[in-house]
């Protein structure tokens, strides 16, 4: 998929929610002869530059898959560095992100794996950007899409819910982040063909693109070309469309 300028794209059909997968910074570093961290240090400057664009494009949510459940099955070394990675790039950059009126949302299980000063930069970090409004930037840390989902059910037996009164309305209630609209596209990097458990609930009408770029070199244009792919799909929602019905 060739990269697209901002100016090739229709901004009033522009989603309002983009969801990322982040894949391929161990395979980028390993082709240059160089460690697997040193392949997510590199991720930094797509991540920004992903967001920058999407914030030029007018995409008013984006969520990005930082850190899985299954991510804690790595080498320990490259779990403490992803700790450390993601506590760096939340000092380094939340300033700046806060700045430009981007808002910082987490979602994912707060469990004894997550290092408390990590928790603790989350905290500060949701305080500092709660008011803005240009941007939402929802990261997924210590992430599972079937892991919300049980989440959510353990929420609602708790609440001593009936088994008549639940509905998808009541489950999405009970998501980390009830607020979040679903995606309206999800791309993922590196080739790879699946979701991963990545927002499994929200992408049940979600839009997939997939690329061959590994995230390390993974930038804005390569983010319009996934919206020019969207914007040339008919979205139907399990119903027809007019050219269905017609036979155009």
């Amino acid at each position: 998929m060739r990269t697209v300028e901002l100016a090739d794209l229709d901004r009033s059909r522009m989603p309002t929610h983009v969801a990322v997968v982040m894949d391929g910074n161990g395979r980028w570093a390993q082709r240059r002869g160089l460690p697997r961290t040193d392949g997510h240090a590199a991720g930094e400057e797509a991540l920004m530059d992903t967001i920058w664009g999407a914030l030029d494009a007018g995409i008013r949510w984006l969520t990005v898959y930082a850190f899985s459940t299954e991510n804690w099955k790595r080498p320990v070394d490259e779990v403490r560095y992803l700790m450390n990675f993601n506590e760096r790039l939340l000092l380094t950059r939340r300033d700046e992100l806060n700045e430009r009126d981007v808002k910082l949302q987490f979602i994912g299980r707060r469990d004894w794996r997550v290092p408390k000063r990590i928790l603790r930069r989350i905290d500060e970090t949701l305080e500092l950007t709660r008011d803005n409004r240009s941007m939402t930037v929802s990261m997924a840390f210590n992430y599972g899409g079937r892991a919300e989902i049980i989440d959510a059910v353990k929420e609602l037996v708790a609440a001593g819910v009936p088994a008549d009164k639940v509905n998808e309305k009541r489950v999405r209630e009970h998501l980390y982040d009830p607020s979040m609209p679903d995606p309206e596209l999800m791309v993922r990097t590196s080739g790879e063909h699946r979701t991963s458990n990545f927002l499994m609930w929200q992408l049940a009408y979600s839009e997939l693109v997939f690329t061959d770029v590994l995230w390390p070199d993974f930038r804005r244009g390569d983010l319009y070309a996934a919206i020019g792919e969207y914007q040339r799909r008919d979205r139907r929602f399990g119903g027809l469309t007019d050219s269905d019905v017609t036979g155009e």
